[in-house]
């Protein structure tokens, strides 16, 4: 059977379940990848875990997103990581070195592997042919033990690219357009695959873009084919030799299936505050900026700040404008100083050069003024997410955001060409990249002598009991559709430092949304023993923050009660013990207030059995149908109070095995 490159990747590593949409499988994890922002608590999942070194063929661990030392917590957490990277066999990219996804994609990845990632960009990683995923902390580190990543087989939307990007339209165009169809929620259940003769025009870092922003779309991940292109950017990066062609069969079919023809395309820009909140650019040009922010995982490429160096080039940006510049790699960096005078023009537009790494994009700086209009390149733009809770976060392209920035208002780039006479700036990609490799360090051959190095704000991994049989508790908060993790544990320099500090961190839960909410939840789990959170659609949608379950499961939270979930938050409540709950009746939620006491009765054998779980709002006196979809094996999970308790009670139960064996013989 002709097959496309999704289907060859899943069954090159499957390893049990089949192939049937809907049906749960098991896959093989070839590389991992893990951030400062989760990577300390998967480290400290490991610790748990009992584990002596990873099993994977790659593991590397990124410091990107918690830059800032305003105090001890983040230099601290960054001598704990380079101490578990030499503890547990992974590579360590250092402070300053880049972020995580340009720079495994440059370093690291190679077509044809599977990667699991604790930050739910991971999925960029498909623009070289791979399979990639973006997953909650517990799940990286259970990949990392050697144990196969679970999901549900996906459906596969074939995307057929034809003609040719025009000038001043660039891939954040393209996958703006995707959000402008599908909005953060339509495609949920489904893996992407991009194909047709529009590749030809692409590079691997505009690959990088779309499948980047995938996520943003509700997939679960995204994929390109390895083809001459991404043999072109290998060996640009001194690793031609990890090439492997990697195509769709001919006649290879989709589940379901889309068009777009570059050609078409015109600017486009994701509006406050959502990425699927998409116009073109036109619509609202004229609107007066105050910041404009280039960079991030998704623009990381060379070219994208290439582009915004030429546009500004001999010109000074807007007097009301900061422009900021957040490079995504030191090897960006270095090759910026080397060709066209790229630095150097950024420098003298203006440009704020701030050090590579996430920075503004997760609200690690760069917050922009109050009620004022900044226009970034990176993929999100939730409430809040910049460090403001008035922000107005505008998404677009390199080419977009430098046009504004030197007009001081939301600028279509195309117009360019009549204000100041300039035609598009055409790049042409080195054949060898500057490379340098020195910020990354190798993991030692053993590291069981290695002690781990922990500061005060760091916290080992806290204990969870099984799942009570029976639970009558309040409803401590009630929420809309499409909440995002950005709402239930904030991103940002005030909380970002207590990643590693599950009590510490708890205190900042929905914070965005109540501010008393973690006092509430402590109050519930006093006089009640726990609380629940109703929801309406796609429930914990965005990052891939695992911290998002683990601070409210501290917190007594049981179970969730929503109309539907995004893939990974559903996925992280399971693995920390929390019931992911879902109306049989959407209606239900309209009658369920804040504050009201549900009863469940039976959870342990209602779950075991495959019942039906009843909920009684004892308050209003009704009673509500709920379903889940978790699988048997999920099932085990949140009877034993989740994966870290279910891993060590396998581990136990081999080892009694193994004794048994021993002693027979």
């Amino acid at each position: 059977m002709a097959m496309n490159v999704t289907q060859k990747l899943i069954k090159s590593h499957l390893v049990s379940g089949s192939m049937l949409p809907g049906t749960e499988i098991g896959l093989k994890i070839d590389q991992s990848l893990t951030q400062d922002a989760t990577g300390t608590m998967v480290m400290l999942e490991l610790e748990a875990m009992g584990l002596e070194r990873v099993k994977t063929e790659l593991s590397a661990q990124y410091v990107d997103h918690n830059l800032l030392q305003t105090d001890y917590k983040n230099a601290d957490d960054h001598l704990f990581l380079r101490s578990a990277c030499q503890r547990f066999g992974i590579w360590y990219s250092r402070p300053g070195n880049g972020v995580s996804h340009p720079v495994h994609m440059e370093r690291f990845g190679v077509p044809g592997k599977t990667l699991i990632g604790s930050d739910s960009h991971t999925p960029a990683s498909g623009a070289l042919g791979m399979l990639a995923f973006g997953a909650g902390g517990i799940d990286v580190a259970m990949a990392m033990a050697g144990e196969p990543m679970f999901l549900k087989m996906q459906k596969v939307l074939g995307v057929k690219l034809t003609g040719k990007l025009p000038d001043w339209v660039s891939a954040k165009d393209a996958v703006l357009e995707m959000l402008r169809r599908y909005d953060v929620k339509g495609c949920r259940g489904m893996i992407i695959e991009y194909y047709g003769p529009g590749l030809e025009y692409l590079s691997a870092m505009d690959r990088h873009v779309i499948a980047n922003m995938g996520t943003e779309l509700g997939a679960t991940t995204t994929v390109f084919p390895s083809d001459q292109e991404v043999k072109r950017f290998l060996t640009a990066q001194g690793r031609g030799e990890d090439w492997v062609e990697l195509v769709p069969d001919q006649g290879a079919g989709y589940d379901l299936d889309d068009e777009i023809n570059l050609s078409e395309l015109v600017p486009l820009i994701a509006c406050p505050s959502s990425p699927g909140n998409v116009v073109t650019v036109r619509e609202v040009q004229g609107r007066p900026i105050n910041q404009v922010v280039i960079g991030s995982s998704a623009n990381p490429g060379l070219r994208d700040f290439w582009i915004v160096s030429q546009i500004v080039k001999g010109r000074v940006t807007h007097d009301r404008v900061s422009f900021d510049v957040n490079p995504t790699s030191r090897q960006i960096v270095e090759t910026l100083a080397v060709i066209d005078n790229a630095f150097l023009n950024l420098i003298q537009a203006g440009a704020r050069f701030h050090q590579a790494g996430c920075m503004g994009c997760i609200g690690m700086g760069q917050a922009p003024a109050s009620d004022q209009i900044s226009l970034r390149t990176v993929p999100r733009n939730f409430p809040g997410r910049s460090g403001n809770a008035d922000d107005q976060v505008y998404l677009c392209s390199p080419e977009t955001g430098a046009a504004s920035a030197l007009t001081g208002e939301i600028t279509d780039p195309r117009d360019l060409e009549k204000i100041y006479g300039m035609t598009y700036p055409k790049f042409v990609p080195p054949a060898k990249e500057l490379i340098n490799t020195e910020m990354l360090v190798p993991p030692p051959e053993h590291g069981s002598h290695v002690q781990l190095e922990k500061g005060p704000n760091i916290m080992s991994f806290p204990q969870f009991g099984a799942l009570p049989d029976r639970a009558s508790v309040p409803v401590v908060l009630k929420v809309g559709d499409n909440i995002s993790t950005d709402e239930i544990l904030p991103a940002g320099a005030r909380v970002l430092p207590y990643r590693s500090n599950i009590p510490g961190i708890s205190e900042f839960v929905f914070s965005v949304v109540d501010e008393s909410f973690s006092q509430k939840a402590k109050a519930a789990q006093e006089e009640f023993g726990g609380h629940v959170v109703v929801a309406g659609n796609n429930y914990a949608q965005g990052s891939s923050r695992e911290h998002a379950a683990i601070a409210p499961k501290y917190l007594g939270q049981v179970a969730v009660l929503a109309k539907s979930y995004a893939r990974i938050g559903w996925q992280n409540l399971v693995n920390f013990g929390i019931m992911p709950l879902e109306f049989v009746n959407p209606e239900d939620y309209d009658t369920i207030q804040q504050g009201d006491e549900l009863e469940m009765v039976g959870l342990r054998d209602a779950l075991t059995e495959g019942h039906p779980i009843s909920v009684k709002n004892k308050t209003q006196g009704l009673i509500y149908a709920m379903t889940h979809s978790v699988s048997p094996r999920q099932v085990k999970i949140l009877l034993n109070g989740g994966l870290i308790n279910e891993f060590k009670q396998n581990l136990n139960l081999k080892q009694d095995l193994g004794l048994e064996a021993s002693s027979k013989k």
